[in-house]
């Protein structure tokens, strides 16, 4: 075990109050030559630019003795063969160590930083679970809301009906832990449009209509609520009950009741090709003998399967989100449970998302949980793979990086291993909150 070295921390910190205090000097004094104050406001903005915070960030990092965490990471990317990894550590509610490795983007020689937008895949799922908490808070739904048929929320008339009449029995809890009654026995569908269009005669590129189309007209795997089978198509279908429920778009509704009061103004909905690249998002990287495949609109173009082969857009609530990981754990540390930050959601919603079911029913928006409080969020898509995780003990992290290997899903078990690893080299951590540097 070691400590963390303290004997340089003020120093940075030091100079950043002088920093401030000469750039509030220099705002002032056009003031008194008569400038706008829009100016001034303009310059207070450009003071709270998320690249100034990561500076910030970095030097404070970089004041403490983390050369061991540094190591571990490091060693951890190398041996995965990955361009960049993005880590963040939060300690009873403090984001306590924030740093990137390797690149963002190889070419353009910039380097990977925790402030950076990643795909986030199938962590995009905990965010749609908490969108559903939110709606049955307000009493708008409630977990055993049935989804189809006559009386369900997506009641649309074509809908009524269906193949399967156990289909009528789907509630949103079925749909949240995977219980909804789909396997992957023949591929996951929702990486299968050619299959959708096909069946249902509707052209690509395809959207949730020809899914739901596609789902009525086939027989369940098994009885909604007796297993828990993973289900893409599952978390695809919840974005539109989300959106059928609060009358706007899936992902306005999330920004404005789940990310919002989060603090979080950065998340969005990604892009599938390179050109929907955004500014501050990471490229995505895959290994060299990677094989191309079909564009999924429908052009017949063989595209790289890091740009193309998804759909974004379609998977949205399933695995459509882009985030950094200090985004993600602004979100962690307000459904945690903990008092030291006020929590978006209730206890109540809170134990039911985590709740350890006894029939072994997954839970409800995490990939699992267990007795002993440690709550994970797996993610993986071409070009990106990232673990969230919470432990009984105050900490919560995230680790995502922006390169496929071969491991796929498994790369994840592998990221908590390395992670667990280095946090037993740590023996205390600094008091300092890395968040105080991002707008509220």
């Amino acid at each position: 075990m070691t400590y963390v070295n303290y004997s340089s921390m003020f120093r940075p910190i030091l100079k950043f109050t002088f920093v401030i205090f000469i750039t509030l000097l220099l705002l002032l004094i056009p003031s008194f030559y008569g400038f706008h104050s829009s100016i001034v406001q303009n310059k207070v903005a450009f003071l709270e630019n998320r690249k100034i915070n990561g500076l910030i960030i970095k030097k404070l990092v970089e004041s403490q003795n983390t050369d061991l965490l540094d190591r571990s990471f490091e060693r951890f990317r190398e041996q995965n063969l990955l361009k960049g990894l993005a880590v963040a550590i939060v300690k009873d509610e403090k984001l306590v160590f924030a740093k990137g490795y390797g690149f963002a983007d190889v070419e353009a020689k910039i380097g990977a930083s925790p402030e950076q937008l990643f795909r986030i895949a199938s962590v995009s799922k905990l965010v749609t679970a908490i969108a559903v908490m939110k709606l049955v808070e307000s009493g708008k739904i409630t977990l055993e809301s049935k989804v189809f048929g006559k009386y369900g929320i997506l009641n649309k008339d074509k809908q009524f009906q269906t193949k399967d009449n156990r289909l009528e029995n789907i509630t949103v809890r079925n749909l949240l832990n995977h219980s909804g009654g789909w396997t992957q026995r023949y591929g996951d569908i929702a990486f299968l449009p050619r299959i959708v269009s096909d069946q249902t005669g509707d052209p690509m590129p395809l959207n949730i209509s020809s899914y739901l189309k596609f789902v009525i007209t086939r027989r369940l795997h098994f009885a909604p609520g007796t297993a828990s089978a993973y289900s893409n198509l599952g978390y695809m279908i919840l974005g539109e009950v989300i959106a059928k429920v609060a009358k706007t778009s899936y992902e306005k509704f999330v920004k404005e009741n789940v990310l919002k009061p989060a603090h979080i103004f950065d998340m969005q909905l990604g892009g599938s090709f390179e050109s929907e690249k955004l500014l501050d998002e990471v490229r995505y990287y895959q290994p060299e003998d990677a094989q191309p495949v079909e564009a999924y609109d429908g052009s017949g173009r063989m595209v790289p399967k890091i740009y193309g082969s998804t759909n974004m857009s379609l998977l949205g609530s399933a695995g459509g989100w882009i985030a950094s990981p200090i985004d993600l754990l602004k979100l962690v540390i307000v459904i945690d449970g903990d008092p030291r930050i006020k929590d978006i959601l209730s206890a109540k919603s809170i134990a039911e998302m985590t709740h350890v079911d006894e029939k072994g029913l997954d839970p409800l928006g995490w990939r699992s949980t267990n007795e002993h409080g440690e709550w994970w969020r797996t993610g993986t898509l071409p070009g990106s793979s990232a673990l969230v995780k919470r432990e009984p003990n105050g900490i919560s992290w995230v680790m995502i990086s922006n390169t496929s290997n071969y491991k796929g899903p498994h790369l994840a078990i592998e990221m908590d291993r390395a992670m667990t690893g280095a946090l037993k080299k740590i023996n205390k951590w600094p008091d300092y909150d890395l968040f105080e540097f991002f707008p509220k």
